[in-house]
């Protein structure tokens, strides 16, 4: 520790290093990088013709190695401290004639202008550019124009780097406004892992002529054991893409160490688009006891399957970790964007990166089993890709869940692990006079589209519960009459297409914002208009507000009222519905547009606490008469709301109502599902 600086101005003293030197003895002293980790990029930017400059030498072994291993011969070596200078060259004097060490500052040399091929600096820069004090910068830019003018023209300086932001800009912005080609390699962590959890890295910039007038710069990073370079629009993506690598060696070096306390996420993208290529989750299981086969897996979560809860959430991971019986596993979300070689394809691509992610104590050698549902990696072909300037960009996209059932979803990707709309396919069937494949014949590719949309079936939980909310009408043994039916909210179609088929006297408005989910739903989704159905392409708020103004003229009363609406403001702790239409003035006018004894149902997406209890208390104000359902796995809760207390049933009412709705419901020509059952909606409502 007593060699360390006192201040960072010492940095650039001659006798702060005159003293380091001397008390540090004959021991090289390389601040980071190995020689073999530099040995790719000074091969590939130094010619053995070269005349090479090294600034800032110190006792590093970096020339030494160079001129032994036969990369170039013609070194010059400078120094501002006498004592490593006289230290080298005792060194070298007899076994390397052709290298010359010399004392002289950078900041003022002596050697005439375009002397050099190659300037190469290790480390010499980080020491100097300490702050961002005036003097200092200033200092900085005159070591660079003093490379600059004993470079040639085609000359690359050469500086490794740990690349810290406010170096790399400044380094990166001097030379792309002269006009030079700037790279940034990635070679590699430091030998010393001990010292440095950080990445090396080599800026290369190379001079050109600086063309008057020209403001064109050409940026490009190399990451680690990738030849080929990926060109960036500006210096401060530079930059963050290389404190995206820091960042990433630092999380690998700490979870090496230690087991992770809470669940770490990261990106890896695709190297040619630099989009997210995989989605990866950390998964330690502390109860799980440790044995020599189970201390690391791989699971690849099948495509289309990421949002499910097992797969999507925290605790459906943690509960996968721990029955899967890893102390760590490592999940890999695959990106619809991306195209993948099955299962082998990705074990052989992944093989490398997520063994950087490996636990503590992992044995040498130990082979790490990678993991999926079924084997394979899944099946999703999408459909449709659009954009809505509400809505954003979206895709629709055909699924394979869990067994041979097909699902079609819709996905805003804005919020791409939410699942906005969903509605089961139906088994493909042979067209009328269709002959039959002959056994030798190609069979069908698993992403050809299944049948139509199967309207029996709701996919969503909580539109089950919504559904179920309408047993609170009519009497306890009877199928409500006729009934008028709100929806706010369309995305799929699927809620509303369910109330209308299966209501036969139901007429369904529905109210939706946006007219590009109308079409989406038209032509993705089997959803149609009709004589009992009819969409209003308006604002929800709008369109309630209006019906209420009217009401005491023209009477517009609603059995049932229902809000499935989400909300595009991501930066609020409720995405559904927008806090505006729970607002405690909007809700009255909800109840002015509701029969006395209809019900109002709420799709309530909230993790805010302190929100949800505002949301509760406004709605209690409104409606003296709440039940609520959660949703298991999900955040959903569904709420049901009537005006008087009068109409309060008790569960064991409730479960009679349901059974006795759905008996109705279940006519000859209507398919129902077997899968659920009103009455189950119902089991874990309370009433608040």
């Amino acid at each position: 520790m007593e060699l360390l600086p006192r201040s960072p101005a010492e940095f650039g003293s001659a006798r702060y290093w005159d003293r380091f030197f001397r008390q540090r003895g004959q021991r090289p002293f390389e601040w980071y990088g190995a020689f073999p980790e530099l040995c790719p990029v000074l091969h590939k930017y130094v010619r053995p013709r070269d005349k090479v400059l090294v600034v800032g030498c110190g006792n590093s072994e970096l020339s030494e190695q160079m001129y032994d291993m036969g990369i170039c011969e013609d070194i010059v070596n400078i120094d501002i401290s006498d004592a490593v200078i006289r230290q080298m060259r005792e060194r070298s004097a007899s076994t390397r004639p052709k290298m010359s060490y010399l004392l002289m500052d950078m900041l003022q040399m002596d050697f005439p202008d375009a002397q050099f091929q190659v300037v190469l600096d290790k480390g010499t820069l980080d020491a100097l550019l300490t702050d961002e004090e005036e003097a200092t910068l200033a200092k900085v830019d005159q070591m660079f124009s003093e490379i600059s003018r004993v470079l040639q023209i085609g000359g690359r300086y050469l500086c490794v780097s740990l690349a810290q932001a406010h170096v790399l800009k400044k380094a990166v912005e001097y030379f792309s406004q002269e006009g030079w080609v700037v790279r940034v390699h990635q070679v590699a962590s430091s030998g010393d892992k001990q010292q440095f959890v950080l990445p090396v890295f080599v800026y290369v910039m190379t001079k050109f002529r600086k063309i008057p007038g020209s403001a064109a710069q050409i940026l490009e990073i190399c990451p680690e054991e990738q030849d080929k370079p990926m060109r960036v629009e500006s210096a401060e993506r530079l930059v963050a893409a290389v404190k995206d690598r820091q960042h990433y060696a630092l999380l690998c070096s700490q979870i090496s160490k230690t087991p992770c306390r809470e669940q770490v996420s990261l990106d890896l993208c695709d190297k040619e688009s630099g989009k997210p290529r995989y989605t990866l989750h950390v998964v330690d299981s502390p109860s799980v006891k440790s044995s020599r086969d189970n201390h690391f897996a791989i699971f690849i979560i099948p495509q289309g399957r990421e949002t499910e809860w097992l797969f999507g959430t925290e605790e459906g991971r943690r509960q996968l970790a721990a029955s899967a019986g890893f102390v760590r596993l490592l999940t890999v979300a695959l990106h619809r964007e991306q195209h993948y070689e099955g299962m082998a394809g990705i074990q052989a691509e992944l093989s490398g990166k997520v063994m950087e992610l490996a636990p503590p104590g992992l044995p040498a050698r130990q082979q790490v089993p990678f993991l999926s549902v079924g084997g394979d990696i899944g099946v999703r072909a999408v459909r449709h890709c659009g954009s809505s300037p509400l809505s954003g960009d979206f895709v629709v996209e055909d699924v394979r869940g869990d067994g041979t059932c097909y699902f079609r979803r819709l996905i805003f990707l804005q919020n791409r692990n939410v699942v906005q709309s969903e509605a089961r396919l139906l088994a493909p069937t042979s067209l009328p006079g269709q002959k039959k494949r002959r056994k030798d014949k190609k069979k069908p590719s698993p992403t050809e589209p299944p049948g139509a949309i199967d309207k029996s079936y709701l996919c969503c939980e909580h539109h089950k519960a919504m559904v179920a909310g309408l047993c609170l009408l009519g009497g306890p043994n009877a199928l409500p009459g006729e009934l008028a039916v709100l929806v706010v909210g369309l995305g799929g179609g699927s809620l509303p297409l369910f109330v209308h088929d299966y209501f036969s006297q139901a007429r369904v408005a529905v109210v939706e914002i946006d007219p590009s989910m109308l079409e989406v739903a038209t032509h993705w989704f089997g959803f149609s208009q009709g004589d009992r159905m009819q969409v209003h392409v308006c604002d929800g708020l709008d369109y309630v507000a209006k019906l209420a103004a009217e009401a005491q003229w023209v009477p517009c009363w609603y059995d049932a009222i229902m809000f499935d609406v989400d909300s595009k403001d991501l930066t609020v702790g409720m995405s559904c519905p927008p806090p505006a239409f729970v607002e405690k003035l909007f809700l009255q006018k909800v109840k002015t547009i509701l029969k006395p004894e209809g019900v109002f149902v709420l799709n309530l997406v909230c993790r805010d606490a302190g929100l949800k209890e505002s949301v509760l208390a406004a709605l209690r104000d409104v409606f003296p008469l709440l039940y609520t359902r959660s949703i298991q796995g999900e955040v959903n809760e569904i709420l049901w709301c009537q005006a008087g207390p009068a109409g309060r049933h008790s569960p064991a009412e409730l479960g009679a109502r349901a059974r006795a709705l759905e008996g109705a419901l279940r006519q000859p020509g209507r398919p129902w599902d077997s899968s659920w059952a009103l009455a189950d909606m119902l089991q874990a409502v309370h009433i608040l």
